[in-house]
C-alpha cells in the first residue's frame, strides 16, 4: 500500500513539474476524443436518417374513378402476393382530400382553388410498402408488369436512391473521419511518448538512485505508466463536460430535421454513457501506457 502511494505522489509531481507539457498532452488526448464521438454522432444521425426515409419507401398505384371496390380489393390481394411487400393501404377518393386538405390547410390559394373546383380532383390509390428497400428496384419492375383495367397511372418515386446516396456519402464522411482520428491518435501517442521522455529526464537523478538502493524495475516505471492513465482519465472528464452541451446545442436541429420521429443523440449518449466512454478510457489508458513503457524502456535504461 505505501508503495501505491509512492508511485501515486511521484507521478503527480512529473504532472506537475511539467504542468504546460501535461496540459498539451491533454489537449491532444481531448481533440482526438472529440473526433471520435464526432464520428460516433454522424455515424448515429446517419443511420436515423436512412431508417427514416426506408419508413418513407412507398409505390402508388392511382386507381380509376370508376374502379368498382370488388375489382380495388381483387388487385389489392394480387400486389399482396407479390415478393418483398410489406403492406399495400387503399386510399379512397375522401381519404385523398382529406389528406390533401390536411397537408395544405396553411395554404388559402389551394383550400380557395378546391372551393372553386366544386368537385374532388384526386383519384384513389394504392399505396405499396416495400418490406426490404434494398429490393425495391424488383418490386418496381413487378409493379409495372402488374396489368389491371381500374390502373390510372404508376408512381415509383426513387427514395431507394435517395438511400444509396446517403450510404455513399456516410461511408465518405466516415474514411475522412477515421483519418482525422488516426492522424490525431499517432499525435497523441508520440506526444505521450515525449511527455514521459522530458519526465524520465526530470526525474533522472531520483531514477538513478532508486537503482542503487535497489528499487524493482516495475516500481521505476509504474509512476509513468500512471501519469498516462491519469491523462487519458482527465481528457475523459474534459471531452464528457465539452461533448454533452454540443449534443444539447445540436438536439432542436434534429428535432427539426425528424419531425415526428423520437430522436434524441443527448439520450442515445447517456444510455451508452459506460460503453462510450468507458471503452475510450481503457483504449487511451493502454495506448498512453504503451507509449510510456517505449519511452521509459529506451531513456530511463533499466
Amino acid at each position: 500500500m505505501n508503495n501505491f502511494f509512492r508511485v501515486l505522489k511521484f507521478s503527480a509531481q512529473d504532472i506537475a513539474r511539467n504542468i504546460w507539457l501535461s496540459a498539451a498532452t491533454i489537449t491532444i488526448l481531448v481533440l482526438t476524443l472529440f473526433s471520435i464521438n464526432t464520428m460516433l454522432t454522424v455515424r448515429v444521425i446517419s443511420d436515423n436518417a436512412i431508417s427514416v426515409i426506408k419508413d418513407k419507401v412507398d409505390f402508388s398505384l392511382y386507381l380509376k374513378n370508376e374502379a368498382r371496390e370488388d375489382e380495388v380489393l381483387a388487385l389489392k390481394n394480387r400486389i399482396e402476393g407479390l415478393g418483398n411487400v410489406k403492406s399495400v393501404e387503399y386510399i379512397s377518393k375522401q381519404q385523398a382530400l382529406q389528406k390533401f386538405r390536411d397537408k395544405n390547410q396553411n395554404n388559402q390559394q389551394v383550400i380557395e382553388a378546391l372551393r372553386e373546383l366544386g368537385k374532388n380532383p384526386l383519384s384513389p390509390s394504392l399505396i405499396i410498402s416495400p418490406s426490404d428497400t434494398a429490393q425495391a428496384p424488383q418490386l418496381v419492375e413487378s409493379l409495372k408488369r402488374l396489368d389491371s383495367d381500374i390502373i390510372e397511372s404508376r408512381n415509383f418515386s426513387d427514395n431507394a436512391a435517395i438511400t444509396k446516396k446517403i450510404d455513399y456519402i456516410t461511408n465518405k464522411i466516415n474514411e475522412a473521419g477515421l483519418f482525422v482520428i488516426i492522424i490525431f491518435s499517432l499525435t497523441s501517442l508520440l506526444v505521450i511518448y515525449n511527455t514521459i521522455k522530458v519526465a524520465i529526464y526530470t526525474h533522472r537523478r531520483e531514477i538513478e538512485i532508486m537503482r542503487l538502493v535497489g528499487a524493482s524495475r516495475s516500481f521505476i516505471i509504474a509512476p509513468f505508466l500512471v501519469s498516462a492513465i491519469i491523462y487519458s482519465l482527465i481528457a475523459i472528464l474534459v471531452i464528457t463536460s465539452i461533448f454533452f452541451p454540443f449534443l444539447s446545442l445540436l438536439q432542436p436541429y434534429l428535432e427539426v430535421f425528424f419531425t415526428g420521429y423520437n430522436i434524441n443523440i443527448v439520450y442515445y449518449f447517456i444510455n451508452n454513457f459506460w460503453v462510450i466512454f468507458g471503452i475510450e478510457f481503457l483504449a487511451f489508458s493502454a495506448a498512453a501506457s504503451i507509449a510510456s513503457s517505449l519511452a521509459v524502456r529506451k531513456y530511463s535504461k533499466i
